[in-house]
C-alpha cells in the first residue's frame, strides 16, 4: 500500500480496542502486527526522504546554500505532515490490508 495515498488520519483518535481483536481474538497479537507493519511503513518512509533529500546533498557546507535552499525544506515539510505510520498501520489492519500468519496457530491445526 502505498502511504501516500492513505486515508489514515494525520491525528491521534480515540478507537475501540476491542475492535482490533476481533480478526485474531488477541489484543496483544493485533498489536504485534500493527507494530512490525508500522515498523516496515516507518524504515519506507524514511528511504524515501533520504532518496530525496540525497538530490539536494552538498559536500562542502556554505551558509548561503543553507538557508537558501526551500525545496528541501517543503519536502521535509511535506514528509512531516504525513500521518505517522502506526496510524497507517492501524487503518491498514482495520481495513483488513495487512496479511499476516501466526505459524504458532497453524502448527497446531496440522
Amino acid at each position: 500500500m502505498d502511504y501516500k495515498k492513505t486515508n489514515a488520519p494525520s491525528t491521534t483518535i480515540t478507537r475501540d480496542v476491542m475492535g482490533l481483536c476481533t480478526d485474531t481474538g488477541n489484543i496483544y497479537e493485533s498489536v504485534a502486527i500493527i507494530c512490525k507493519r508500522s515498523n516496515q511503513i516507518s524504515v519506507l518512509m524514511k528511504q524515501d526522504l533520504e532518496k530525496k533529500l540525497q538530490e539536494f546533498a552538498s559536500y562542502n557546507d556554505n551558509l548561503e546554500e543553507v538557508f537558501e535552499n526551500r525545496e528541501q525544506i517543503e519536502i521535509s515539510r511535506y514528509y512531516e505532515k504525513l500521518p505517522k505510520p502506526t496510524l497507517i498501520a492501524t487503518q491498514e489492519f482495520i481495513e483488513g490490508k495487512i496479511y499476516y500468519k501466526n505459524p504458532a496457530k497453524e502448527k497446531n491445526n496440522f
